[in-house]
């Protein structure tokens, strides 16, 4: 039985239209070409019938002793052969083009991660969001939109998380229904399953860069300025301590990544992180990955004990991928007694607000101290806090750049060296620039020290 039907042999124009999938349900793609749904007859029928006589083919090699496993390109030229003859045998009425949609749409769902995996292979995608089998949103160039996917149903999203979790060692199901890992690229996926998750499955998978982004990629984006560069480039040469905040998908850990790069090569580098997303380039770097509890709830390694064990490991410099409970402490403890020249991100709204996370969070380590002293730990430890937001247009930019200025009274002082200055909005394209306030910042003779002279025209400052 044909899977598709014929359409009236005319148009009234005259030309002869393509095939339509019985159901009608196609939808119209980047360029007007028309795509398939997982949805469709079609589809499942073809990509039944090809996994089966997949599986029985490598069954029959398994059972005739056959040991060789094929890789990804033979497996791909043997899935094409069977569709060619599943497509001939049918009898399906199906131009060029939807032929080898239907073909990457099979291939994505047996070897890949079946209607993601194209997303998970276009650049200009940064992150994938899956809400339940019928709904299915991207984030492309900072701004969030939905797509034309889905899935067959809420098994087939938990399969493709199976898919996903399982080279990784991981496990979900109703005992265990909530997962974050790292995929072998260094993507961050997380994924939640009922009963947590009330309307199905969800998927958010964050993209890593498969080439690391540079300072210029960051200043061509509007994220940075010239000016900024050069005084952030002094600022870790001058072995100042570094926040990096913003709220969630700033841009925190891309920034972070591309500041990272002006370490020496001459100084050991310890990296911490709760799933390995940083990209260092330097030669002597020691990378720490915190790990989840297992199974039977044991064996949980924490970003906490991995700081405290980079402590014992003479590291010059100590990166921290994102500081989220008791860790603070020990780092500012580590920045207090000569690990100067850490750096880590916080999800704050403003610099203000990160000072008082922080506090937070070493309140969250147990220990018994009193405001006033926690203050004068952070005061002391942080000399830097660089802020970025995402704005309406979606483009991630750095809003302000903050300097920790010391205690007055119980109060942390903080002054502004640059601040976003908005101009409005055109064509949809926020218009603004990163001005410096004017003021020196008071780590000035620590930049000196150091041998880093920075133009006093970086700082507004034109010898008036």
């Amino acid at each position: 039985m044909a899977l598709f039907r014929r359409s009236p042999a005319k148009t009234e124009s005259g030309a002869t239209p393509e095939a339509v999938p019985r159901g009608a349900d196609a939808r119209a793609g980047a360029g007007g070409q028309t795509q398939y749904s997982y949805l469709e007859e079609p589809y499942v029928s073809l990509k039944n019938r090809v996994q089966a006589q997949l599986i029985s083919q490598q069954s029959a090699r398994r059972g005739n002793g056959d040991p060789t496993a094929l890789n990804a390109t033979e497996l791909q030229d043997e899935i094409r052969a069977l569709y060619e003859q599943a497509v001939a045998e049918t009898g399906l009425i199906i131009n060029r083009s939807q032929k080898e949609q239907l073909l990457e749409q099979i291939v994505a769902e047996i070897l890949g991660y079946g209607p993601i995996d194209a997303f998970l292979h276009d650049d200009d995608v940064t992150e994938v969001m899956v809400n339940g089998s019928k709904q299915v949103y991207v984030e492309r160039r900072g701004k969030i939109v939905e797509t034309n996917v889905s899935f067959q149903d809420d098994e087939h999203v938990v399969r493709i998380i199976q898919r996903i979790i399982a080279p990784l060692g991981r496990r979900i199901d109703e005992s265990s229904p909530m997962v974050d890992a790292r995929l072998p690229d260094g993507s961050r996926v997380n994924a939640v399953i009922p009963p947590l998750a009330i309307d199905g499955p969800t998927i958010n998978i964050r993209k890593f860069a498969r080439i690391p982004y540079t300072t210029q990629d960051l200043i061509l984006f509007g994220t940075l300025t010239p000016e900024l560069v050069q005084f952030l480039d002094g600022c870790v040469k001058s072995r100042l301590n570094i926040i990096i905040s913003g709220g969630t998908g700033t841009g925190k850990t891309t920034l972070l990544n591309v500041v990272s790069g002006f370490l020496p090569e001459s100084e050991r580098i310890v990296t911490i992180e709760d799933a390995a997303e940083l990209q260092l380039r330097q030669r002597h770097v020691v990378r720490l990955e915190a790990r989840p509890p297992n199974i039977e709830g044991k064996g949980q390694i924490t970003i906490r004990q991995l700081v405290i064990n980079a402590l014992r490991m003479r590291p010059d410099r100590m990166i921290v991928g994102e500081a989220r409970g008791g860790e603070a402490l020990d780092m500012l403890q580590a920045m207090n007694t000569g690990h100067d020249g850490s750096m880590t991100t916080i999800h704050s709204s403003n610099p203000r607000d990160t000072l008082r996370r922080i506090e937070t969070m070493v309140l969250m380590a147990g220990m018994d101290l009193p405001l006033r002293a926690i203050r004068e730990q952070v005061a002391s430890a942080i000399d830097l806090i660089v802020h970025l937001q995402r704005m309406a247009d979606g483009v991630r930019r750095v809003t302000q750049v903050s300097e920790v200025q010391g205690m007055e009274g119980d109060t942390i002082v903080m002054q502004d060296i640059f601040q976003w200055k908005q101009a409005g909005i055109e064509d949809g394209r926020v218009l603004g620039r990163l001005q410096p306030s004017g003021i020196r910042p008071g780590f000035t003779n620590k930049l000196e020290l150091a041998g880093v002279s920075l133009p006093p025209e970086i700082f507004g400052y034109h010898g008036r």
